[in-house]
């Protein structure tokens, strides 16, 4: 690798490959830049940001911001930190994230992002939304309450399983969802499998297998036996 494509992160020189984001070099290089939406298997488009640095003083997402030698990238910063609780607490008020009585928790990236920037309340008013449970195909349930819009579910459907069974529609923040691409909008009308990678890519508690609840107890998840600044390496949920 040429010596002179590096950059500082929070003060230490970072290599990266022409072509790679900052995350995908500081992901490469073991350094945790938080983030919701950005997953390694798929291009990046910068909704969520969580992953948001500031780059020679501006700020700018770090999953659609291209590594550049010489570039000065501030990643855990106090006021960066403090901006994401703040986009984090508006997720959680957002949807229904009650993580007591949930089955993703433990393994849910929002969950444990907001443990490691230290969330400790919603701090915004809820706003209950009511959204639709597909509970109509045999192996999957769809909780559409938890959804973070992160459209992992439409990228992962369309990419990896060739069967395009999600899309995002709708405008606003309470108008724009999820939806089943069949006739009658039930994801037992589609040919969706436990087997497709869009079954386990959501990083939150929307699409679920059945008759698995808590098959790993609470305390032995993914999450509850390492932070997730610590798990770099293991993007895939």
């Amino acid at each position: 690798m040429n010596e002179t494509n590096t950059f500082l992160l929070d003060g230490e020189e970072i290599p990266f490959t022409p072509g790679q984001s900052i995350i995908q070099a500081a992901t490469e290089h073991g350094i945790y830049i938080p983030h919701l939406c950005w997953h390694p298997e798929f291009k990046a488009h910068g909704s969520c940001k969580i992953c948001t640095v500031k780059v020679n003083g501006r700020f700018g997402s770090s999953c659609t911001m291209a590594a550049q030698a010489g570039m000065n990238v501030e990643n855990r910063t106090s006021e960066l930190d403090d901006k994401r609780r703040t986009l984090l607490q508006m997720y959680f008020v957002e949807g229904n994230h009650f993580c007591p009585s949930c089955e993703k928790s433990g393994n849910c990236s929002l969950q444990a992002t907001a443990y490691e920037l230290k969330m400790v309340s919603p701090h915004f008013d809820m706003f209950y939304p009511d959204r639709a449970v597909d509970a109509s195909h045999p192996d999957i349930l769809l909780d559409f309450n938890r959804c973070i819009m992160c459209s992992l579910c439409v990228t992962a459907s369309r990419e990896v399983d060739g069967k395009n069974v999600f899309s995002m529609g709708g405008r606003g923040l309470l108008g724009r969802r999820i939806h089943i691409s069949s006739e009658s909008g039930k994801l037992a009308d589609t040919d969706f499998a436990l087997t497709d990678r869009a079954a386990s890519i959501c990083p939150v508690g929307v699409i679920l297998p059945k008759r698995k609840g808590f098959a790993v107890p609470i305390g032995e998840r993914k999450y509850d036996k390492l932070p997730i600044n610590l798990q770099v390496s293991e993007e895939t949920p």
